[in-house]
């Protein structure tokens, strides 16, 4: 091992020791720069983040005893960790609006607690709003409990501090920005087979439907929404990508906006046919309500683009949110998808929601875990987008160690 690789993994090991295990790939090139020319360290970071990975999967205590193997502890120069929230750029003082924005599948649980908790944090340090925006427009995927259980979490966690905005009741808004964006010829209504769209989406080709005229569009439009119109799977609205079906991420072509879906709405019955997708939804309500801040799991690096490419045909790019991507906490041990959550509460293999197997708010809740736990957790983790592997005791081992 020679000296640079040797002061990489002193870094990275000492950054993700004094983080808990959250290591900073960042602070780590930061110490790095201090030791070598800058040049040489660029040159480098694929090996810098081969280590990074290599002791992000090792536990804590390999990673001490791995720090005191190579004796680096009076190699490494002392550097000032984080502490408090991490700086907001661009806040102004009173102006920070934020959200939270739960899909409405299932409560809260401890992924949710912590993502929330920094955006709540921050809003509650700089000044401003903070929304909760339970999305709801997907008819398929919706458990009625969960507004009534997301609205009581949020009190909770959130000091009952924020306003609650539920999506399925703001569809004329959506249909307002679809004919909005038709007129601006940036959508189109496209009768395209899936599989012939794929077809042409992969050989980088327009569909027929791209050529429409405004006025064709507009027809195709209202025959969506019209009872006697389209059917299930017969139209797409579609966004025509500011890169054309060329864009060399085949995310980007031409994405969906919104479909036909017949599936009776748990909280709005049959009064809507034409349902928003998320990316289009999501965009909207940002825009709507003037989000400044964002910070949502870097698996939305594609959505935010695309929310951006909506944000610039509507003469808006410089009002686009900044955004933050955070890693995931990838659990060994815990099921953190509500839907399956859901299927093994029906089938009884928990007693509900409140269960204390179970990584829900509720649950934690109930054996004694306070609002104060998570938002520290989420102060300690703050704008990281490393992945970490854990496991249900090193989570609440650290949790535990919050909630004192």
């Amino acid at each position: 091992m020679d000296k640079f690789e040797r002061k990489v993994w002193g870094y990275a090991l000492k950054n993700s020791i004094s983080h808990e295990g959250f290591l900073n790939i960042g602070s780590v090139v930061s110490g790095m720069f201090h030791e070598f020319p800058k040049e040489e360290v660029l040159k480098k970071m694929d090996l810098i983040k081969n280590i990074a990975s290599e002791i992000k999967f090792m536990e804590i205590e390999d990673q001490r005893a791995k720090f005191d193997e190579l004796g680096l502890e009076n190699e490494i120069s002392h550097r000032e960790g984080r502490e408090g929230l991490p700086e907001l750029p661009n806040a102004k003082k009173g102006k920070v609006i934020m959200r939270f924005a739960p899909s409405a599948s299932g409560p809260m649980h401890i992924g949710h607690a912590l993502t929330s908790s920094l955006s709540y944090l921050l809003v509650k340090e700089y000044g401003g709003k903070f929304y909760l925006r339970i999305e709801d427009t997907n008819p398929e995927n919706i458990y009625p409990r969960a507004y009534k259980m997301l609205e009581e979490e949020a009190k909770w966690l959130f000091e009952n501090n924020f306003e609650l905005v539920i999506q399925s009741d703001r569809m004329d808004l959506y249909y307002s920005y679809a004919e909005k964006l038709i007129k601006k010829e940036a959508v189109y209504a496209c009768t395209c087979k899936t599989e012939d769209f794929k077809k042409f989406s992969d050989g980088m080709k327009n569909c027929p439907c791209r050529d429409l005229s405004v006025q064709e569009n507009l027809e195709r439009w209202k025959k969506m929404l019209d009872k006697k119109g389209f059917g299930e799977g017969e139209v797409v609205l579609r966004f025509k990508s500011l890169n054309g079906m060329k864009d060399k991420n085949p995310a980007m072509r031409d994405f969906p906006l919104a479909r036909v879906n017949l599936t009776k709405h748990p909280k709005q019955g049959n009064k809507f046919r034409v349902w928003p997708l998320m990316n289009f939804a999501v965009a909207v309500d940002d825009i709507e309500m003037k989000m400044t801040h964002i910070i949502r799991g870097k698996d939305h690096r594609d959505n935010a683009e695309r929310q951006k490419m909506i944000y610039r045909v509507l003469g808006l790019e410089k009002k686009t949110p900044w955004t933050a991507f955070l890693g995931r906490i990838k659990f060994k041990d815990l099921e953190l998808s509500t839907t399956k959550i859901r299927e093994d509460i029906e089938n009884e293999k928990y007693s509900g929601w409140e269960d204390p197997k179970l990584p829900t708010l509720a649950a934690l809740k109930k054996k004694g875990y306070k609002p104060q736990a998570f938002w520290k957790f989420a102060e300690k983790i703050g704008f990281s987008e490393s992945d970490k592997v854990m496991d249900k005791k090193e989570f609440f081992t650290l949790l535990d160690s919050f909630n004192k």
